[in-house]
């Protein structure tokens, strides 16, 4: 109970209104769901529908327009049209997100946090206030040690995952009930296997750090800014997007470098200059991720998940980890997947190898070697384009 209270606090005065939200809502859902027994709410994080749930919301709404199936997204978002051209959608935290929320069957989205209010929702669901029947779409592949996405931090009654190492570990160490982690793999990869790579394409996309987070500096977005700045990981990034070796390179073997830092870290883009003419800065929503890695031949990251996503492609990458102790001890645990032996590429922690890499690929217009595809057919366990109809069908069994 100490924990409860403990959590309560994260529950700020924006928060309030939510639950006046629940506590009207939870009636006329109790009505509502005599005429909607089977609905199904999906959702991603709001903002975006670009991720596993938007994805699987299409598949259902194309090959089973039976099914009652919802998408919460904001109208403000970019990606509103195309959802409401889907189906049937409803505006993200709203009061009718929150009816449709308490009357559905089973919620389902790519993200823990994927409902009306998440601090609001936390207390209701894992402190067994309301008992609801949840599905964890995941936004990637864990790799790491998470220990907020642990059975007792969320009560998932469905976990997905999409290779058996994964489904493995968070079988034997996240605590979930037997059969409530499945096997089944990301939605979003249907659309890996149709795409069309610009040549000599490189895609530098580090994710975010969370000791530098939306809301881990000041109270102003000047001095998180200047924070920011003096941060290693803009100053590591800005060197090596800014490096004279890589502006050579791209000249010498007619190569374009797009950068795009995780969508945390957007919030300071312009904090981030450029010197090389061959370099184009990414900002959202002008660039997505998914139309980024598809397009892209090569790929630097540090830790980030789309290194899944892009070696699923059979794409070649490397990492640039400058910071790996810090990033391990603060951010996420370390996991399973060692990036020198189960990595999709080589490791860096300074300029000049990573430069001596990236040059000798270009040589090769950035053709992948047997060591990484090896690494990819051991990893791949689910290499098709059936993860929504086998997480359809998943879910179909479970609520039928």
């Amino acid at each position: 109970m100490s924990r409860f209270f403990e959590k309560l606090k994260d529950v700020k005065p924006k928060d309030i209104l939510h639950i006046f939200l629940f506590i009207f809502a939870l009636p006329i859902a109790l009505v509502y769901r005599r005429f909607r027994k089977d609905l199904w709410l999906v959702c991603d994080n709001g903002v975006e529908a670009t991720d596993n749930g938007f994805c699987f919301f299409e598949y259902v709404c194309k090959n089973h327009p039976e099914q009652d199936c919802v998408y919460a997204v904001y109208k403000t978002s970019v990606d509103y049209e195309n959802v409401k051209k889907t189906g049937k959608t409803v505006k993200y935290g709203s009061f009718a997100h929150w009816i449709l929320y308490l009357t559905a069957k089973v919620n389902i989205s790519s993200q823990k946090g994927g409902k009306p209010n998440y601090a609001v929702c936390y207390l209701l669901e894992v402190y067994g206030i309301l008992r609801n029947s949840r599905v964890f779409l995941q936004h990637g592949v864990i790799l790491t040690n998470i220990d907020f996405l642990y059975y007792k931090n969320t009560k998932m009654s469905m976990f997905v995952t999409s290779t058996y190492r994964e489904w493995e570990y968070v079988s034997n160490n996240y605590g979930y009930p037997e059969g409530t982690v499945k096997l089944l793999g990301l939605p979003r990869w249907d659309k890996l296997h149709d795409f069309k790579t610009v040549p000599n394409q490189i895609l530098i996309m580090p994710t975010w750090r969370d000791w530098i987070g939306t809301d881990a500096l000041s109270k102003s977005i000047e001095d998180d800014k200047k924070a920011f700045c003096e941060s290693d990981y803009f100053k590591n990034w800005s060197k090596i997007i800014n490096s004279k070796r890589l502006e050579e390179i791209c000249e010498k073997y007619g190569c374009t470098v797009m950068f795009y830092p995780h969508r945390d870290m957007q919030r300071f883009i312009d904090c981030f200059s450029k010197s090389n003419p061959y370099l184009t800065i990414c900002k959202y929503p002008e660039y997505t991720v998914q139309e980024l890695m598809k397009s892209s031949a090569f790929m630097i990251t540090d830790y980030s998940s789309v290194q899944i996503d892009f070696a699923y492609m059979k794409k070649p990458l490397a990492y640039f980890q400058f910071d790996y102790e810090r990033f391990s001890e603060q951010h996420y645990g370390k996991g399973y997947f060692d990036y020198t032996e189960d990595g999709f590429g080589p490791v860096y922690n300074e300029e000049q190898g990573l430069m001596n890499y990236i040059e000798q690929m270009a040589k090769t217009s950035f053709a992948n070697t047997e060591k990484y595809l090896n690494r990819h057919k051991a990893f791949f366990d689910l290499y098709d384009t059936e993860n929504s109809k086998r997480n359809y069908e998943a879910v179909k069994e479970r609520w039928p």
